[in-house]
């Protein structure tokens, strides 16, 4: 496929099918889901090309492609993927695939335009996960969040008008201030070498003469991508986004989403501001235990089992938070390796929370009792998806969360520490929540509750489940590659702290 437009056919899949969609019918709803069915199919084969076709002993920035755009503004459409940026997009590709089966389960009404937004959305978070512009990223971005609105204003449960203005409004808050951020090292960059880019390739050779430039613009981009994140305390719309959402939106609000914010941290701020990274990562290793330990206690107290995952969200990244801050090659690897397994957790989680609901039209734990006896498939399924979210040796948290907690505990051994203890919070809401919805005895008014028998059904868990086993049993299929762009990250940071210690 060498000459081949593999990112821009990813992007461009989604976008197409919105084009399609724009000219069926309402009524024609196996055409309609078809249609999404093949462009999200396009695009986890073009990903999945993407993970084994990258060449690791090369490294950087590969499949590049570059068309100018506004050459007097320095606006290129240029997109390129490392080893960082693949995990996001494998991950992204998984999440919308199986999502969209989730869906032709769940929505039953104006399915034309949820299929539209949900592609527009995605093809938002594949631009931003593949654009090396930053105007592109930016534009990208605000693409991935507004969709958001409509898609759980008009098919989220109760309550969705309260949270989608309010998640509107966080998120294009922190958008404002990751903005400005991104224009100060625009200006700031071209009146240093004299030539005003966006291009991030080209932004990343300007040395940054002042420290306490680095840390001052360092801050609103911390801040900006962390209200998306989340990070503590900026993070109570996102519980409450994850409760309203339809289920294939609430698997890519905590799947993909909540990484976009982590990954602008690490792909802007952190690659191209060493020295604010150096100064202000400190304070997020305290912040995440925020995260770590009011989302999980949160959590713990949480009836309504899609709260109980949304602040379990919160929580789980938190530890990639820690991982991040830790700045080192151990720590970095597993924070982008549990953004992916977290993604496909999480996804996993409100997959079987809507099939559950989407029959009792209840999500609350003490309703329930013994739905194992009728859901054998989805008890297993929930099930997996809780021993993944504990940490259980052989699916992917639990490589992830080891990677974090060695790699941290060189730089902070006390917030390592603490943090291993989050994993008995965590263990201690999900084995309860198996045990009440699905073992004991079952109770009469569950009994006419069905199991997932058809294949659209079961697709979605039974390709989730294997992802986590595939990435639990050998992660190196993905460490390496996502390795090739941590380690000149981490060497960019470690030489700016040779040279300020010289």
């Amino acid at each position: 496929m060498e000459g081949f437009p593999v990112l821009s056919a990813i992007i461009l899949s989604p976008l197409i099918a919105v084009l399609i969609l724009l000219f069926v019918r309402e009524e024609r709803v196996d055409l309609i889901r078809g249609i999404a069915v093949v462009s999200t199919s396009i695009t986890l084969i073009l990903s999945l090309y993407l993970l084994f076709a990258y060449d690791t002993t090369k490294g950087g920035f590969q499949f590049e492609e570059r068309i100018e755009w506004v050459r007097s503004l320095g606006i290129t459409y240029h997109l390129g993927v490392d080893g960082i940026s693949i995990a996001m997009v494998v991950l992204t590709a998984f999440v919308i695939f199986t999502g969209v089966f989730v869906s032709w389960v769940g929505i039953t009404h104006r399915i034309k335009e949820h299929y539209i937004f949900l592609l527009l959305l995605v093809a938002g978070v594949f631009g931003v996960f593949t654009s090396l512009d930053l105007l592109f990223f930016y534009l990208f971005y605000e693409l991935a969040v507004i969709p958001m609105y409509p898609l759980i204003g008009i098919w989220g449960s109760a309550n969705r008008q309260y949270a989608t203005m309010k998640l509107t409004l966080y998120l294009s808050f922190g958008a404002v201030f990751a903005l400005l951020g991104i224009l100060s090292i625009y200006f700031t960059a071209g009146q240093i070498t004299g030539k005003y880019t966006f291009d991030l390739l080209e932004i990343n050779k300007v040395i940054f003469p002042s420290r306490l430039y680095q840390i001052v613009v360092f801050l609103p981009l911390l801040f900006g991508f962390g209200v998306l994140t989340p990070v503590a305390p900026f993070h109570s719309w996102s519980p409450i986004g994850h409760a309203a959402a339809p289920s294939a939106v609430s698997m890519l609000h905590a799947g993909v989403l909540m990484k976009l914010g982590a990954y602008g941290i690490i792909r802007i701020a952190m690659w191209l501001l060493p020295e604010g990274a150096q100064f202000w990562m400190p304070v997020v290793a305290i912040l995440c235990l925020i995260n770590i330990f009011y989302g999980g206690l949160v959590a713990m107290t949480r009836k309504d089992m899609k709260f109980m995952i949304g602040y379990s969200s919160s929580s789980h990244m938190g530890y990639v938070l820690l991982g991040m801050a830790s700045l080192n090659y151990v720590s970095m690897n597993g924070a982008v390796l549990l953004m992916f397994a977290h993604g496909i957790m999480t996804a996993l989680a409100f997959a079987l929370i809507g099939f559950v609901y989407d029959q009792a039209h209840t999500r609350m734990t003490y309703d329930f009792s013994g739905l194992a006896h009728r859901m054998p498939f989805i008890a297993v399924a929930f099930a997996v998806m809780g021993f993944a979210s504990a940490g259980l040796p052989g699916l992917a948290n639990f490589v992830s969360e080891l990677l974090i907690f060695v790699g941290s505990f060189k730089v902070y051994p006390l917030q390592a520490v603490v943090a291993v203890f989050g994993i008995i919070v965590t263990a201690t809401y999900m084995l309860r929540a198996i045990r009440n919805v699905f073992f004991c005895e079952l109770m009469e008014e569950w009994k006419h509750l069905k199991d997932a028998t058809t294949f659209v059904e079961r697709l979605p868990y039974v390709v989730l489940i294997a992802v986590l086993l595939i990435v639990g049993f050998y992660p190196s299929i993905l460490v390496d590659v996502i390795n090739t762009g941590v380690v000149p990250l981490i060497d960019k940071i470690n030489g700016v702290t040779q040279v300020a210690g010289g």
